[in-house]
């Protein structure tokens, strides 16, 4: 057997003119999509993700606007801005690029940005509405992997899901949303003793872990399906993920690529949950 690619790219482009239409529609009826996004410092890879970001705004016919600062800032003056961003009408959604210096609280930072304007779903608000179930904006990797499953026709009711990983960003919100759909998820860590016991044994497995290539072929039920979030350099410094793709493939029936698979679909959620919030702001403006 040998896996067939889920292509991210693909889903991506499809997902994103769909979202473009919706732009119009908004942009219409005047309230065109717009993110704020900040980067603090020159770090090259967080200066590539914010690039690709305003890009992706700009070809969805959003409105995107960027502050820099200098590595050395000091946390109030981009507290400050995020309060001035929190009070603009105009303004549907705010993303600060992590890492950020550290002379700054990460978790003060992401709590300073409303709610209703936190399109990376990382705030403590929306991070709860998601484990109750209700109406929230989704962290952008996991709801990515959420819509590659959706598009593949994955039963995720009944099975079993191995999430590895148990950051805020993607290891836990990956587990809650899984659950939702009826699936039975065992989240593995740094201190899970047997890392193959569980994996083996999963309809479904994430990887989002930070280490290149620690999932290996002998490690994956056949047939299984394997998402790859993990964005990693290998021995050559060529890019990889936390699967060891080629063994994977031999025994997978589904799996992502990288790159060319989950991350695409970070950026395209991250411009749904703009769009999703200008139609929030708008009905909620038609209201009053």
């Amino acid at each position: 057997m040998t896996a067939r690619n889920i292509d991210g790219n693909a889903l991506s482009a499809k997902v994103r003119e769909e979202l473009a239409q919706r732009a119009a529609v908004l942009t219409a009826q005047g309230a065109q999509p717009c993110l704020a996004v900040i980067l603090v410092g020159e770090d090259p890879a967080s200066a590539v993700y914010v690039r690709n970001k305003v890009v992706g705004c700009e070809k969805a016919g959003f409105r995107s606007l960027k502050y820099t600062y200098p590595a050395d800032v000091a946390p109030q003056e981009v507290l400050a801005k995020i309060a001035e961003l929190n009070a603009d009408a105009s303004v549907h959604g705010i993303l600060v690029q992590l890492p950020l210096p550290k002379q700054f609280n990460s978790e003060e930072v992401l709590e300073a940005i409303s709610p209703e304007k936190d399109v990376d779903g990382f705030h403590a608000v929306n991070f709860g509405l998601l484990l109750q179930g209700r109406k929230s904006f989704y962290p952008c990797t996991p709801w990515g992997v959420m819509k590659m499953l959706e598009s593949e026709n994955i039963q995720l009711k009944g099975a079993e899901a191995v999430v590895i990983g148990r950051s805020n960003i993607v290891g836990k919100p990956m587990a809650v949303m899984l659950m939702s759909k009826g699936a039975t998820v065992t989240i593995c860590h740094s201190q899970t003793k047997d890392l193959a016991f569980h994996t083996k044994r999963a309809d479904i497995v994430v990887a989002a872990v930070g280490r290149a290539k620690m999932i290996t072929g002998d490690m994956i039920k056949p047939g299984a399906v394997v998402i790859d979030v993990g964005m990693n350099r290998d021995e050559n410094g060529k890019l990889c993920g936390d699967v060891d793709f080629a063994s994977a493939r031999e025994v997978a029936s589904l799996i992502t690529p990288v790159p060319g698979g989950v991350g695409p679909m970070t950026i395209t959620m991250l411009l749904a949950n703009t769009v999703e919030s200008a139609q929030r702001a708008l009905e909620a403006k038609s209201k009053s």
